[in-house]
């Protein structure tokens, strides 16, 4: 008998040199993605940027900030190819589960009304829905509110 193995998920430190390979994934799964400038300045700021491969391959990445007791999610995204896979809830929970080491006591997202696959993620992670940010996002008819969730990591 062989066993075969499978490539595991790694997650690392998001670096300069990933952008090009974030940028594709974000302007692929994205109407309005995060311009590269976004990205630089997430990791200049010093926010927790993290990838996930599988392989050589990058499937996925989140942007968190974490201050004062609080983490903000401000990216999470999985690449088409590999969205429904699990690799979303596993990456939401390596972004939770960071948070809550760096003193977080709530993390707290926006996601479009109309993200209805996201909004069954964060359902199914125990986020809860707290407010609604009016015109907060750019769409292709002029903006979409944003839902504000909160799950706390306590």
């Amino acid at each position: 008998m062989s066993a075969v193995l499978k490539d595991v998920a790694e997650l690392a430190s998001m670096r300069e040199r990933d952008l090009a390979e974030v940028m594709a994934i974000e302007s692929a799964v994205y109407s309005h993605p995060w311009s590269r400038g976004n990205f630089a300045d997430s990791l200049r700021a010093g926010y927790e940027c993290r990838t996930l491969r599988l392989g050589t391959e990058l499937v996925g990445y989140f942007i968190l900030m974490v201050a004062a007791g609080e983490a903000h999610l401000l990216n999470l995204s999985i690449a088409a190819a590999h969205q429904r896979s699990g690799r979303g809830s596993a990456l939401l929970g390596d972004a939770a589960s960071l948070a809550r080491s760096l003193g977080a006591r709530n993390l707290f997202l926006e996601v479009r009304p109309s993200n209805l696959g996201a909004q069954a993620l964060y359902a199914r992670f125990g986020f809860r829905r707290i407010g609604v940010r009016r015109g907060y996002y750019p769409a292709l008819s002029g903006r979409e509110d944003a839902l504000v969730l909160t799950l706390s990591l306590q």
